[in-house]
């Protein structure tokens, strides 16, 4: 481990701010102790991001599994070091989204319903407070589209172009997917 390294970890450990550009050009001169820190960093975040789109506790794990090797594998096509966290969690969410649709594809219909209301009430730490259940209740009843815009603004805090990078969907209509359900709520439908 070289003096990079290690005055990274410290830092890190300390609650300072990594240099997060600094790590990825490590990682992507093959620096793989680099990459690895850069994930630590931010795990709880990928897997709640994970769980949130994938609601159990293993397929968030799978989810998680394949975005890494996929930011080993692509981590010379990023261009900004400072954008690694908001592409990773590009790449996690295009994951949970294709593991979904394969699973569509599988489960006989009804099956869904109740794999969402186990998933609320599942000994998940991240799943066991009664105001989380409560919110999970209220985002059942929006549309994907509205329900995913608010859980990434809400629950995981992105910023609005990180959603619409995400979504492939324009800033504009990630706002009015969120003040859509707002406007719903204060005219009371």
């Amino acid at each position: 481990m070289n003096f990079n390294t290690l005055c990274d970890l410290l830092f890190m450990k300390r609650g300072e701010t990594m240099n997060v550009s600094r790590l990825v050009k490590q990682a992507q001169k093959g620096n793989k102790e680099a990459l690895l820190q850069l994930i630590i960093a931010e795990q709880d975040a990928y897997y709640r991001l994970a769980y949130s789109y994938m609601r159990n506790e293993h397929d968030a794990m799978d989810a998680m599994e394949d975005m890494i090797v996929t930011l080993y594998e692509k981590l010379d096509q990023l261009k900004k070091g400072e954008a690694f966290y908001s592409w990773s969690k590009t790449i996690l969410v295009n994951r949970c989204k294709t593991m979904l649709r394969k699973k569509e594809r599988l489960l006989p219909l009804g099956d869904e319903q109740e794999q969402s209301l186990a998933a609320i009430t599942d000994d998940n730490p991240y799943r066991n407070t009664e105001s989380e259940m409560d919110m999970q209740v209220l985002l059942s009843h929006l549309n994907v589209q509205q329900r995913e815009a608010i859980e990434l603004r809400y629950i995981h805090d992105l910023p609005y172009q990180t959603i619409a990078d995400m979504t492939d969907a324009p800033v504009g209509t990630i706002k009015s997917r969120i003040s859509q359900r707002s406007e719903e709520r204060r005219v009371g439908k």
